[in-house]
C-alpha cells in the first residue's frame, strides 16, 4: 500500500490539559484509490493530513509512505520522503507571483536535482494533463482561480509522487468548477495510481471518490455524514 496509518495516536499540550488531535486513526490507501475524509471544524482532518505528510510525528503508532516505515524518522529522512514520495495540494494555491505557470513546476524539480530537460517535458505533460498547456507564459494574476488550483495540482505531481494529499481543493471555487477539480483529481489519481487523500467540506463532490470517511473528535470512520451522497 502507498500510505498506511496504523493506530496512530497525535496529542497536543493546551495549559495543564492534553489534547487528542487523532484518537487510534488507522487508514490505509492503495495506488489508484481516491480516499475523501469529511467531519466538522476541529476534528482532525487537518491533523491526520499533516501526521500523512509527515510534517508532524505523532505521539504512537506507525506511519508508512511507499513502503517506508516513517513514524520516528529524523527531520532529514522526513523531509526526503516529502519530496520523493508526497504531493501535497494546499487549500491555498500560494503560487510565486513573479514565476510564470512553467517556473512554478520547474521550481519543484530543481528541488529535487532532476535534469532541466526532464523537468521541461515532465512540466509540459501535466500542464497539458490539467487543461493548462496553453498557459505556460502566463503568471498567476493572469489566471482564474479554477486555473490557479490547476497548477497547484500540476504542481504537486511534478516529482510523480505515489501519495496525494488534498487540503479543501474546492474551497474558493463556486460549484461548477469545484466539481471539474474533484473530476480532474479523481482522474489523475487513477491514471497515475496515486493514493489519494482530500479533506473536504464538500459532500457534493463525494460520489466521485473512492472511500468516503468521517472525522469527529480526532476518530476515524466509515462512511460519510447523512447528508452526503453515497461513494461508489
Amino acid at each position: 500500500m502507498s500510505l498506511e496509518l496504523t493506530d496512530v495516536v497525535l496529542t497536543y499540550p493546551d495549559g495543564e490539559r492534553t489534547l487528542t488531535a487523532l484518537d487510534h486513526v488507522d487508514l490505509t490507501v492503495g495506488p489508484g484509490e481516491f480516499a475523501s475524509v469529511v467531519g466538522p471544524s476541529g476534528s482532525g482532518k487537518s491533523s491526520l493530513l499533516a501526521v500523512a505528510a509527515t510534517l508532524i510525528r505523532p505521539a504512537s503508532g506507525s506511519v508508512r509512505v511507499a513502503g517506508q516505515d516513517v513514524s520516528q524518522a529524523g527531520q532529514a529522512t522526513r523531509t526526503r520522503i516529502r519530496r520523493d514520495h508526497i504531493g501535497i495540494v494546499f487549500q491555498q494555491p500560494n503560487l510565486l507571483p513573479s514565476l510564470t505557470v512553467l517556473d512554478q513546476l520547474l521550481v519543484m524539480a530543481h528541488l529535487a536535482g532532476s535534469s532541466p530537460r526532464a523537468a521541461s517535458a515532465r512540466a509540459r505533460e501535466l500542464l497539458l494533463a490539467v487543461d493548462l498547456g496553453d498557459k505556460e507564459g502566463k503568471r498567476p494574476h493572469q489566471l482564474s482561480g479554477g486555473e490557479r488550483q490547476r497548477v497547484n495540482i500540476a504542481r504537486a505531481l511534478m516529482n510523480a509522487p505515489d501519495v496525494l494529499l488534498i487540503d479543501e481543493p474546492t474551497s474558493a471555487l463556486d460549484h461548477e468548477r469545484g466539481s471539474r477539480i474533484v473530476s480532474l483529481l479523481a482522474d489523475l489519481t487513477r491514471r497515475h495510481k496515486l493514493a489519494t487523500v482530500m479533506v473536504t467540506h464538500d459532500l457534493a463532490t463525494l460520489a466521485m471518490v473512492d472511500t468516503v470517511l468521517t472525522m469527529t473528535d480526532g476518530k476515524l470512520t466509515d462512511g460519510a455524514v447523512a447528508s452526503a451522497p453515497s461513494s461508489r
